[in-house]
């Protein structure tokens, strides 16, 4: 009886905690319709790790009532579970009750990146080692002796071990493969400057010396990794681009078998041949062809196309693209490694491996710099210890050239101008994502543009309200709030009032319209040849219109417009020197009336994403360094290619991973604000490295004739920091050549009429 008790109360005890975090609401909102009134849920349980789990798990859920089948995938720790819509069963209770703790499954999910946290850990360890070292430094500094600064030095001694065990090990580890193998790198001297610091300090600790230099050595190693960590997430984000398309691409797909059960399989699992089921509002899984139904499909981030293009049996559609009206009926001619998404990801990869050998300015000096310095502290060491024979002596003068020249103004030179730079573009609501990005953006001599979502904003818009009877567009406004299609939402968004008479039915006709039905009469909303009777339709070619039984009631005329001040920045951009471009994937005479209002001579309409990489090459093979500005999934292998590349906030996912700077409003301004930004930061960029050089090469004659003591050094080496940082900050003053915009005309500059 007991027994029995505890055992019962062990499995109430169990579903409460591995069952409370995941509610069976939960579990029914995230599953999905099989249709015939079956629902797939999928769950992840991490405590399935063997076949006897397997066994038990399915044989409990199985014999939950309303179950048909469930399944557990060992390898990917999954738990399917198809079950009848009118009775949901526990699952999630059940699992509890099983002692296996369940949530959600999430294939897309991003695993922990364990060098960032590394790195953010050694920088919080080494930054409050530092903090308090100074602190007794201070003490010392300030006369403290005998005892009281011995115990100072001990207790410093004591905080540096943690700093250098767990933080130095970044610099130790690295330093010791590279040495393992037979060659030098930029951790060598590093390690061997911060070692030889700690070395000297603890010595000078033992024999009651009067210095000790722990709080130079670990304000050493946490200034580097400062640097260090800005680094390693600046390309992190650059990966952020190709891993971005597996968030675009749905997870799975409805597929109909051939005994017409239907089954929802992860996109990895679909194979050319399979019937594919898409639902209005899901996007294309894999490359095929439609066998049955008809839509629209919304091809705005494959193509660049703004106009929803019709999708009928026989039309082949490409992964990526949205289903906007009807559910299709799809036959896959490709496997998921083989579709357009997946030719996107090896486009991008292809960019980046391009891009990976670019190195930054800092780089390439520390490369040069950092050896020569250690090798002049070494030869210091010998030298003095011949002149002298003293090598507690020589050591400690060896010790404060390494300090006195320690590259830490250096290394601040180019992160610190980083960082303001940043602040300063995202107060103009500009986003750097790259911290190389403004370098390569002061380099650039061609700007190209994409032109849908870009330079125009991409969504059209009802010119000719004041034509309209206000209840003709009420009621159009009404029916087309059944419609996701682009026009719809325009003529949606234009109504001010609401039809509150409701119709007896509405019904889309993917390519003509939308009809209505209310009280035996017929609305019609779309192509004018669909719409009514007349027999004069050539001059409302293009418009969009509403009908009563046969009897025009109202034309709609709408426009795509320029982005705010787009001439202005175009202009600007060109009064530089620039040479600007437009590559789209819309149609030629939509591109061509956009260059005509921005003054563009060059222009290139229906370019597919392959063929604009292909023309960033051809102008980085003849010496152009080239900003991409676009957004959307075809814009995305070229903004990776580019020298440097902006998006708009208003761009898709994938765009926005993989542009270098993001701007959130809607003028263009941006652009030229950006370009003027970058150029400024590099100008200090180079004098705060003509600052760290020409500081090291006063200093080191000095430090080297033995007039520098290691406390002295430290003291140089933190005022040299000091002065580059506060020459970065110089890019905060409303001094420098301001960017004017021109918001005269633009922000309304009508462009044609969207077709319907």
């Amino acid at each position: 009886m007991t027994c029995c008790g505890v055992s019962a109360e062990l499995a109430v005890e169990r579903e409460r905690t591995a069952g409370a975090r995941l509610s069976e609401e939960e579990v029914k909102l995230s599953s999905r319709s099989l249709g015939n009134g079956l629902r797939q849920t999928d769950l992840s349980v991490p405590g399935v790790h063997c076949g006897a789990c397997i066994r038990t798990i399915e044989s409990a859920l199985a014999k939950l009532d309303g179950v048909e089948s469930a399944r557990v995938n060992l390898s990917t720790k999954r738990v399917s579970v198809c079950w009848r819509e009118e009775s949901q069963p526990p699952v999630v209770a059940t699992l509890g009750r099983l002692g296996y703790a369940a949530h959600l499954f999430d294939d897309t999910s991003a695993g922990k990146d364990s060098t960032l946290t590394e790195l953010i850990r050694a920088l919080a360890i080494s930054g409050f080692a530092a903090a308090n070292i100074m602190l007794l430094s201070v003490s010392v500094w300030s006369g403290a002796e005998g005892a009281t600064r011995d115990l100072f030095h001990w207790v410093s001694a004591l905080i540096a071990v943690p700093a250098f065990a767990f933080a130095g090990r970044i610099y130790f580890r690295s330093a010791w493969e590279a040495l393992s193998n037979g060659r030098m790198n930029m951790d060598v001297p590093i390690a061997l400057g911060i070692s030889l610091a700690y070395g000297m300090s603890l010595y000078e600790t033992i024999t009651h010396g009067e210095h000790a230099y722990f709080d130079a050595a670990v304000s050493l190693l946490f200034f580097l990794l400062i640097g260090r960590t800005l680094d390693h997430v600046m390309r992190d984000r650059a990966r952020a681009a190709v891993t971005g398309l597996a968030r675009l691409a749905p997870r799975g797909a409805m597929v109909v078998q051939a005994d017409g059960s239907r089954d929802y399989l992860p996109v990895a699992e679909l194979q050319p041949g399979m019937e594919i089921i898409v639902s209005a509002g899901e996007r294309i899984p894999v490359d095929g062809i439609v066998r049955s139904g008809t839509s629209e499909l919304d091809c705005a981030i494959v193509t660049g196309e703004s106009t929803p293009r019709p999708a009928a049996p026989g039309e082949a559609v490409q992964a990526g693209t949205l289903n906007l009206l009807q559910p299709l009926m799809i036959e896959a001619t490709a496997a998921s490694k083989d579709s357009f998404l997946a030719e996107i990801v090896r486009l991008m990869e292809s960019a980046e491996g391009g891009r990976a050998r670019y190195r930054r300015i800092a780089d390439r000096a520390s490369a040069l710099y950092s050896p020569v310095v250690h090798l002049t502290a070494f030869c210091t060491f010998l030298a003095w210890l011949t002149i002298s024979g003293d090598w507690h002596r020589a050591l400690t003068i060896a010790i404060a050239v390494l300090i006195i020249t320690c590259p830490c103004a250096l290394g601040l030179a180019v992160p610190i101008v980083q960082v303001v730079a940043a602040r300063r573009l995202f107060e103009k609501g500009i986003m750097v994502k790259d911290g190389s990005a403004m370098e390569r953006l002061a380099e650039i001599d061609t700007v190209v543009f994409d032109k849908t979502g870009t330079l125009t904003i991409g969504t059209p818009r009802v010119t000719n309200l004041a034509e309209i009877a206000p209840s003709a567009l009420a009621t159009a406004a009404a029916i087309a709030a059944h419609s996701r299609h682009p026009l719809s939402r325009a003529i949606l968004s234009a109504g001010r009032t609401v039809d509150t008479v409701p119709f007896e039915s509405i019904a889309e006709i993917p390519g003509r319209g939308l009809e209505a039905i209310r009280a035996g009469d017929v609305y019609r909303l779309g192509r004018p040849d669909w719409a009514f009777a007349a027999v004069a339709k050539e001059a409302l070619v293009g418009s969009t219109v509403l009908s009563l039984n046969g009897v025009l009631l109202a034309t709609f005329e709408f426009e795509d417009r320029l982005r705010p001040d787009a001439a202005s920045a175009v202009a600007q951009l060109k009064a530089a020197g620039l040479t600007v471009e437009i590559i789209s994937g819309d149609a030629s005479a939509a591109v061509a009336s956009v260059a005509e209002a921005l003054s563009v001579d060059l222009a290139y309409a229906q370019v597919p994403p392959g063929s604009k990489v292909e023309r960033l090459a051809e102008l980085s093979s003849r010496g152009r360094k080239v900003l991409m500005v676009g957004d959307g999934l075809n814009d995305a292998p070229a903004l990776i290619a580019a020298h440097v590349s902006i998006a708009p906030a208003t761009a898709a996912d994938i765009g926005r991973n993989a542009a270098d700077f993001v701007f959130l409003h809607d003028s263009l301004s941006a652009v030229p604000i950006a370009l003027e930004v970058s150029r400024r930061s590099g100008r200090l960029i180079r004098e705060n490295l003509v600052l760290a050089v020409g500081y090291n090469a006063i200093a080191v004659p000095i430090a080297i004739l033995g007039h520098v003591t290691p406390l002295i050094a430290a003291i140089a080496m933190s005022t040299s920091s000091l002065i580059v940082i506060g020459n970065a900050m110089r890019l905060l003053s409303s001094r420098g050549k301001k960017v004017e915009t021109d918001r005269r005309a633009d922000a309304s500059f009508p462009l044609p009429a969207v077709a319907s």
